[in-house]
C-alpha cells in the first residue's frame, strides 16, 4: 500500500473546487451544470426511500468482496459504455471506502488513429481485450462519491490507451437504458460529465506517472508491475464542484 500511495501522492490532496474551470467553454460548463443537477436529483430521489446508488446494484443479493455488481456488469450496446461496482478486502482499501465503480468503453469500431499501445509482456488476447478503462469512482459507506482514481493496466486487464485517446472516449460514455437501475445509470453517466476536468487531469497525470515509474523501475514492465496499482487519485466533492461550475458560468456571463 505504501508504494501505491506514493505513486499517487502528487494528486492526493486536490479538491474539486481547486480545478480552474475558466478554460472550459460555456457549452462545456453548461453541460457540467446540467450533469450536476442530474447527479443531485438521482441521489435525492433515492434518498426519499432510504436508498443509494450502490444499494440499487446490490439489491436482493449477498455482497462478496471482489465480485462484480451487478452480475454480468452494466453494458449499453448502443454506446459501448460499461461499468461495475465492487469492493476490495478492508485491509486493501482506505478506511473511508466501501467500494468503487470502474467505468469503461468497449473499444470497438473506433477511429483508425485510436489504437491500444503495444504491451511487450502481454499475449495478443490480453493486449486487445477491447476494454478502455476511463476512471474509477470510490464511494463511502453512505454511498457518497468522494474520490476518483486511475489504475495500472493489470488491475482491470484493459487494453492500454494513451490519455489523449481516453479523453476522446469520455464523450462516448452514456448508459441510456433502465436496467438494473435507471437512477444508477443516470448517476454514473452524469458523474463522468460533471467531473470531466478532473478525469482529464487524472488521465494526463497517469501517463506521466507511468512514464516516470518505468524509468525508475526498468527491471519490470510498468503496466504489469504489482507495486503500482492506483496510479493517480483525487478527492472530489459534489457540492464544491457544482459551486465551482456555477461560479465559472457566472463569471462568463459578466465577461465582455
Amino acid at each position: 500500500m505504501a508504494l501505491r500511495r506514493r505513486a499517487a501522492a502528487g494528486l492526493q490532496a486536490g479538491r474539486a473546487a481547486a480545478i480552474d474551470l475558466r478554460r472550459f467553454s460555456r457549452r462545456h460548463l453548461e453541460r457540467m451544470a446540467g450533469a450536476g443537477r442530474e447527479v443531485a436529483e438521482c441521489e435525492s430521489v433515492l434518498a426519499k426511500t432510504g436508498d443509494t446508488v450502490v444499494g440499487e446494484l446490490l439489491r436482493h443479493q449477498p455482497f462478496f468482496e471482489w465480485d462484480h455488481y451487478p452480475a454480468g456488469e452494466v453494458f449499453d450496446p448502443e454506446t459501448q459504455a460499461l461499468y461495475y461496482y465492487h469492493a476490495h478486502p478492508s485491509e486493501q482499501r482506505d478506511a473511508e471506502e466501501h467500494g468503487h465503480f470502474h467505468t469503461f468503453i468497449r473499444a470497438i469500431d473506433l477511429p483508425q488513429e485510436i489504437r491500444p499501445l503495444p504491451l511487450p509482456t502481454c499475449d495478443a488476447e490480453r493486449e486487445v481485450s477491447g476494454l478502455a478503462h476511463l476512471v474509477a469512482i470510490a464511494v463511502d459507506a453512505k454511498g457518497n462519491a468522494y474520490r476518483l482514481f486511475t489504475t495500472n493496466r493489470w488491475v482491470t486487464g484493459e487494453s492500454w490507451y494513451r490519455a489523449q485517446d481516453l479523453i476522446r472516449l469520455l464523450e462516448l460514455f452514456h448508459v441510456g437504458h433502465a436496467r438494473p437501475s435507471w437512477p444508477a445509470n443516470r448517476w454514473i453517466t452524469a458523474m463522468l460529465t460533471l467531473f470531466r476536468p478532473q478525469v482529464i487531469m487524472l488521465l494526463e497525470e497517469r501517463d506521466r506517472t507511468v512514464a516516470s515509474w518505468a524509468k525508475s523501475h526498468p527491471q519490470s514492465p510498468v503496466t504489469e508491475d504489482r507495486r503500482l496499482e492506483i496510479v493517480t487519485s483525487l478527492r472530489i466533492s459534489l457540492i464544491e464542484q457544482r459551486r465551482a461550475v456555477d461560479a465559472a458560468l457566472a463569471e462568463r456571463a459578466h465577461s465582455p
